[in-house]
């Protein structure tokens, strides 16, 4: 028995050695203390509630059912009443922005108006200053050129370029026979289709036919010419235009070239860059006038061609139509 307990004690001394000496060295973990002032988290502040944009009204305002007590319901009366002031002075508050903000908005937008029309002006001035005698030249083609385009609108319109029933109806009512009725239709209208057919069947009606043919060709040549009057002024305008701008592009460079070449060595190409532009304005100038007036030219003539085929055609059925015969009854 003693032997046994010897050698079980013998075998259990290496065992309690390791244990002591490592029980040093790893120390039991234990779990980390939160510190209260880093580690806790902090209360997350209330959020206060959006406030609507419309206002809350006695309709609106959600209801809500008290089961406390009637000292609660007192001490709940203050703060309704402190929440129904504020969302009534809420709407108040934004219908005053709303009126104020229109209204110093027109006056702002009122006292613009005079400024940028002196802005406008300023920049025009120093446009026709710095383009020379050109500018002005093509300012002066500018002004004469719409009046040209205005006044030949009104011509036209004015000798019924874009209205011809008369005329096809006096010439449909010669077709059938009634010769009168045509002559009718046509007479004293200021049209140029109409004084055409008007000036035909009258001389069908008095003269020969070659005699009529010519009478009709002479008022057709008067009629046309008369509506191509002021074409030429539009037409020289559209050539000479472009030519001004480069005249003054052309003497602008000089200029420009003449300066640089007074500064010598101490010359500075934004000198050059500036005279070379200012000069390029006169051209752009000379093209902007002589656009619209070669479109304008273009439409007139288009116009014109159309009055005179209209013209042609109506002397054309008039003179190969036979003319209609007078019967006379015999006298019973």
């Amino acid at each position: 028995m003693k032997k046994s307990l010897v050698l079980t004690t013998f075998l259990l001394l290496p065992v309690l050695a390791t244990a002591q000496t490592a029980a040093p060295d790893a120390p039991a973990t234990q779990a980390p203390v939160p510190d209260v002032a880093t580690d806790m988290m902090a209360p997350a502040a209330p959020t206060s509630p959006d406030t609507p944009d419309t206002p809350i009204t006695a309709e609106t305002a959600p209801v809500t059912t008290s089961e406390s007590p009637a000292t609660d319901g007192a001490s709940a009366t203050p703060s309704t009443s402190q929440a129904s002031s504020t969302s009534e002075a809420l709407p108040v508050a934004r219908t005053n922005a709303d009126d104020v903000s229109p209204a110093a908005s027109e006056p702002a937008s009122a006292q613009d108006l005079p400024s940028m029309a002196r802005g406008a002006f300023d920049e025009a001035k120093t446009f026709l200053r710095d383009g020379g005698p050109s500018i002005w030249a093509i300012a002066a083609l500018s002004v004469i050129t719409l009046a040209l385009i205005l006044w030949k609108i009104w011509r036209l319109a004015l000798i019924g370029a874009w209205s011809k029933g008369k005329a096809r109806q006096a010439v449909a009512a010669y077709e059938a026979g009634d010769a009168d009725r045509a002559l009718t239709l046509v007479q004293g209208r200021r049209g140029v289709r109409s004084k055409v057919v008007a000036a035909a069947l009258s001389a069908l009606k008095s003269m020969p036919d070659a005699h009529a043919r010519e009478e009709t060709a002479r008022v057709a040549k008067r009629e046309l010419g008369s509506a191509r009057s002021g074409l030429g002024a539009l037409e020289l305008i559209s050539t000479i235009a472009p030519l001004l701008g480069l005249l003054g592009t052309v003497m602008g460079m000089i200029a420009a070239f003449q300066a640089l070449q007074a500064a010598g060595s101490k010359a500075d190409p934004s000198m050059l860059a500036g005279g070379i532009w200012e000069a390029l304005l006169t051209t752009a100038a000379g093209m902007a006038v002589a656009i619209p007036a070669s479109a304008a030219l273009t439409w007139f003539e288009s116009v014109i061609d159309r009055i005179r085929r209209d013209v042609e055609d109506g002397a054309t059925r008039l003179f190969v139509t036979e003319k209609p015969q007078t019967i006379r009854l015999a006298a019973e």
